[in-house]
């Protein structure tokens, strides 16, 4: 049964990156809409292998710091892929396949940011260096028994940090460095409301294996993730929009579909965590601060992120990733150790949490940064800005 559950999951959040690609394309120009599907798709191919290859093992693999795994077990060679891996229960190549759908999916989130700012071959590079260097390290940081930031105690249920924050913080430099002043905003841009509505729908689907499929088996805890899901993501739709009413006064499609994306990204780091009613305020958090920053402190920052990348996922990462430090709860899962302060916990985990929140915000943002400058600086001949949809 549990083999089953998360072969399900593994295809929910696969449903995820096409589910990005059209949420994405209903908000660009028809001129970016090649170029969004293509790029977001490509992702399979270029992350998906790099996960065979080397990711498995340099994310889950044993390290003496907690910082990197080891490639002992390059493409897989000497793994017993049948054999249980560690105490999920679950063979191996189950629990691989469910995580190379997280390595699959967070580039996807990101690339949104570029459109068709960047030829092929440099989102090819970036991808590659991007994963070995800051996505396999922060996985395994978090999610590796032995991980630094595991033993510190950051709870990261199903990808706050790893994932939301990660991709966030990428789209922000990748805007930063990759987009001048503003060309166009959303707010010139007509979109197609059927793409955002369809794209919303795949993602809030596939976000059911995302959350309850963290769990890694069914039991209660995949029960209340796949709960607390629903509430934050309705919680943070009906927020919107009353947002929307009181400050654009129109609520629009593309509104209270970017609403409830934020509510799923700030229940995933706590979702089989937490009980209802931290979702619902979760939720609620969460739409206030993405539409805060989409709206208004983005213009002041003159952010070029125009698909709110890191208006939605960052932000809604951070302020969920925070969240659990105010409401994990010991009765919800007992992996927790610590309380969150409004069940009696004090300050210690919301500590731990922001440390978390903190050392990702850095270290994604030092290594994408230095990222760019190499790809940029010794790949000059075979990148570029500004290009049309080119495959040579």
């Amino acid at each position: 049964m549990n083999i089953v559950f998360m072969l399900l999951s593994t295809m929910l959040v696969f449903l995820m990156v096409p589910g990005i690609a059209i949420f994405y394309s209903g908000f660009v120009p028809k001129r970016d809409i090649t170029r969004i599907l293509f790029n977001t798709f490509l992702m399979f191919g270029i992350a998906g292998l790099m996960w065979i290859v080397v990711g498995f093992p340099l994310t889950f693999g044993d390290s003496s710091l907690g910082i990197i795994g080891n490639l002992k077990h390059i493409f897989l060679t000497g793994i017993d892929l049948t054999a249980p891996y560690g105490n999920t229960g679950l063979p191996t190549d189950v629990y691989l396949l469910f995580q190379m759908m997280f390595a699959v999916l967070t580039p996807a989130l990101f690339l949104g940011a570029v459109a068709s700012r960047a030829r092929i071959k440099f989102i090819a590079l970036f991808v590659v260096f991007w994963s070995l260097l800051v996505y396999y390290p922060l996985a395994h940081f978090v999610w590796a028994p032995n991980g630094f930031l595991a033993q510190l105690g950051v709870l990261d249920f199903a990808g706050g940090t790893v994932i939301h924050i990660n991709a966030g913080i990428t789209a922000m430099i990748l805007a930063i460095t990759l987009r001048g002043p503003y060309k166009y905003n959303n707010e010139n841009v007509p979109g197609n409301p059927m793409w955002i509505l369809m794209g919303t729908v795949l993602l809030w689907i596939g976000w059911y294996g995302f959350n309850a499929g963290s769990a890694l088996k069914v039991n209660t805890q995949a029960i209340d993730a796949f709960f607390t899901t629903t509430v934050a993501a309705c919680a943070a739709l009906i927020t919107w929009a009353i947002l929307e009413k009181l400050f654009k006064a129109r609520v629009s499609v593309n509104g209270i579909c970017t609403g409830s994306i934020c509510g799923l990204v700030g229940i995933t780091p706590g979702t089989g965590y937490v009980s209802v009613i931290g979702a619902f305020i979760i939720g609620i958090v969460s739409a206030l601060g993405s539409f805060y920053f989409m709206n208004n402190l983005k213009y002041k920052l003159h952010l070029n992120d125009y698909l709110d990348i890191f208006g939605s996922h960052g932000v809604s990462g951070i302020i969920g990733s925070l969240c659990v430090g105010l409401f994990a709860n010991k009765t919800i899962d007992n992996n927790v150790v610590n309380n969150g302060l409004f069940y009696g916990g004090g300050l210690k985990l919301l500590g731990v949490q922001f440390i978390g929140v903190l050392f990702t915000v850095a270290f994604v943002s030092i290594i994408g940064v230095v990222i760019v400058f190499v790809v940029r600086r010794f790949f000059s001949n075979e990148v570029g800005i500004d290009a049309p949809l080119n495959l040579a």
